[in-house]
């Protein structure tokens, strides 16, 4: 969790450094919403993962770099790995920014601009984190929505604020948190 926690400070300083729009998005984002309410209800998460306007990526690329990640693909995804030895499972995991992650999901991840300070980190705002989330809908997806269910940042409310399959996955959870 402190490794993690690190990549996090060491990353972010760096593109705030640079002067680069990100998001931090994923499961630290939804740890820092989540401790926002009840900061005993946060859930570790094993990587980072970041949004960034691919027109920034080379820039990026040199920010990371000179904070000891080395850059690396991993399959479709733009990983920064932690020194050489690093594995792709705790990298800084890049997503870009107002594109779709995969062709069958409904709608495309935020823009950069589409973030909150918290804790002197970007992170996606709220709304976008939970379309994200509902977007891809892996059982840790599921998990991450229904932790910021339990802490009351969803409530029956939300299910309309979004495209119509996304807004019934929501009301799924909402209705049957345990299902």
């Amino acid at each position: 969790m402190e490794k993690v926690r690190e990549r996090l400070e060491r990353s972010c300083n760096a593109l705030e450094a640079a002067s680069i729009p990100y998001a931090v998005i994923g499961g630290n984002a939804v740890a820092a919403w989540v401790a926002t309410i009840d900061d005993g209800a946060v859930r570790n998460t094993r990587d980072v993962d970041l949004l960034l306007d691919l027109k920034d990526l080379d820039r990026a690329t040199e920010a990371l770099l000179a904070v000891g990640f080395h850059r690396d693909q991993v399959m479709d995804v733009t990983v920064f790995l932690d020194g050489p030895d690093g594995k792709p499972s705790q990298g800084i995991h890049v997503l870009a920014a107002g594109r779709k992650v995969k062709e069958n999901y409904v709608s495309a991840t935020p823009t950069v601009d589409q973030a909150s300070v918290i804790e002197g980190k970007r992170i996606v705002e709220l709304v976008e984190l939970v379309r994200m989330k509902l977007n891809s809908y892996r059982d840790k997806d599921r998990t991450h929505l229904r932790d910021m269910i339990q802490v009351g940042l969803i409530d029956a409310t939300w299910p309309t604020q979004f495209e119509t399959e996304l807004g019934e996955r929501l009301q799924m959870l909402i209705d049957d948190p345990d299902g």
